[in-house]
């Protein structure tokens, strides 16, 4: 425990200083290094030898540059974001239904939807929204959020099983702790941003409930090929994925409703 506090409590130090202190570009390419290696990570999934690791890396990468040009266009942002939130809702319903159903086609495909859109939204938010490197930090930490509340509630007060097929530890009572640290933040963003909670705590409810898919899809993939951690680079915490998965579903569901807020252009 000791371990896993020290490491978030240096990576969130990190996280705001590039966010918040750092220059647009260099933003961006801190989170291309977290897309990187996430989708090192995600390529084990695939179950495939080291080569075609390296192929889908690449390919992944070579997206996201194409994806400079793309993301300067606010109405390609929300296309891009609705197909993301498209397709988490399609991953609740394949943990839902059919968990075990897990093929490298179908792993290479989640990893795409999953990291791409992530990477799009956080970049373009920074760069063009007012208050861009704030509402950044916002969407990171409404996730993050969302994630550390579950860990404990769930470490404290689990019994329920969530997704017993999927991720056996996970729990109800885990989810309920972290909507309700995620409802922390989400109020504190009203009045931060200056917000009509009527219509901004709801949102950021749904995205934090979509983030427990990312977690869960995350585990889903993992057991596939009997992986604990999906990697080894953050003592206590297990790879970046492990860290990102849930900000990975519900950076799409939050960047779409806060475009039809009026927040971000």
């Amino acid at each position: 425990m000791r371990s896993r506090v020290l490491t978030a409590v240096t990576l969130a130090v990190l996280i705001v200083i590039a966010i918040l202190f750092s220059p647009p570009p260099l933003t961006a390419a801190v989170l291309g290094l977290i897309l990187v290696t996430g989708a090192w990570e995600w390529s084990a999934f695939l179950a495939v030898a080291l080569p075609w690791r390296v192929v889908y890396v690449v390919g992944l990468v070579a997206a996201g540059v194409l994806a400079l040009r793309w993301i300067m266009d606010p109405e390609r942002l929300v296309q891009t974001m609705q197909l993301a939130s498209a397709w988490w809702v399609l991953a609740l319903l394949w943990i839902t239904l059919a968990p075990a159903r897990v093929g490298l086609l179908s792993a290479a495909i989640a990893g795409v939807l999953a990291l791409l859109p992530t990477w799009i939204a956080l970049v373009h938010i920074d760069m063009f929204w007012s208050r861009g490197a704030q509402w950044t930090l916002f969407v990171l930490v409404l996730s993050f959020a969302a994630d550390i509340g579950a860990y404990f509630a769930g470490r404290r007060f689990g019994r329920l099983p969530l997704a017993p097929r999927v991720s056996p530890r996970k729990t109800w009572e885990g989810v309920m702790g972290g909507m309700l640290l995620a409802l922390t933040v989400a109020v504190f963003g009203v009045f931060w941003f200056a917000q009509d909670p009527a219509r901004f705590l709801p949102l950021c409810m749904a995205a934090a409930g979509f983030s427990v898919v990312g977690d869960l899809t995350e585990s889903m993939l993992k057991r596939h090929v009997n992986l604990k951690d999906s990697g080894r680079l953050f003592p206590g915490h297990g790879g970046v994925l492990d860290r990102v998965d849930s900000v990975s579903a519900a950076t799409p569901i939050l960047t779409l409703g806060l475009i039809w807020l009026g927040v971000g252009a």
